[in-house]
């Protein structure tokens, strides 16, 4: 299986860099600010935001994880028993201005997901999407697009960008990979 690896750790915490001073300066109040991580890439990167702003800013954003298996539109196909994690969302969303946050966008249906799965929990403000990789407008299923992003990669069909973080034991880097056969 090829692999090419297109960041490495120090380029990741770059990026995680600019995206939130980008946050920062599109949501001048921050008090009104939350981070949503989609469980679990985007999970780990919300809270690598949280502590970029945190140190930036002094302010602590508060940070929710979502967990979106039952919204997708695939669940089904997943398995007879779906492995659902759980949604921590310590804070009301209503009336909040959210950053949702994960790792690749690829057709835009874990977007959709994820906003299903919000607007259960509120009516927000508005939601804003972070993602670390885009793999380009090519792919795109469904109207989304990031509001801020590391990067766009555009990817043939039979390849996948997955991202390795530390939280989930890797070292970090993200890499296009060709997928296994079936």
């Amino acid at each position: 299986m090829g692999k090419t690896v297109i960041l490495k750790e120090k380029e990741i915490s770059e990026k995680i860099r600019e995206i939130a001073e980008q946050i920062v300066k599109n949501n001048g109040n921050l008090e009104d600010l939350v981070l949503v991580g989609i469980r679990t890439g985007g999970a780990f990167l919300a809270a690598r935001l949280q502590d970029v702003i945190r140190g930036s800013k002094g302010f602590d954003v508060p940070l929710g994880i979502l967990d979106i298996t039952l919204y997708r539109d695939d669940w089904t196909r997943i398995g007879p028993a779906p492995s659902v994690g759980k949604t921590k969302l310590p804070f009301s969303i209503d009336d909040k201005a959210i950053v949702l946050v994960d790792d690749v966008i690829f057709t835009g249906r874990t977007v959709r997901a994820a906003m299903d799965a919000l607007m259960d929990f509120g009516r927000p403000k508005k939601i804003e999407l972070a993602i670390l990789v885009d793999r380009g407008d090519e792919h795109r299923e469904l109207p989304i697009t990031a509001n801020y992003t590391g990067g766009t990669w555009e990817t043939a069909p039979e390849q996948t960008i997955n991202v390795y973080l530390k939280e989930a034991g890797y070292l970090d880097h993200v890499a296009i990979e060709q997928k296994k056969a079936a």
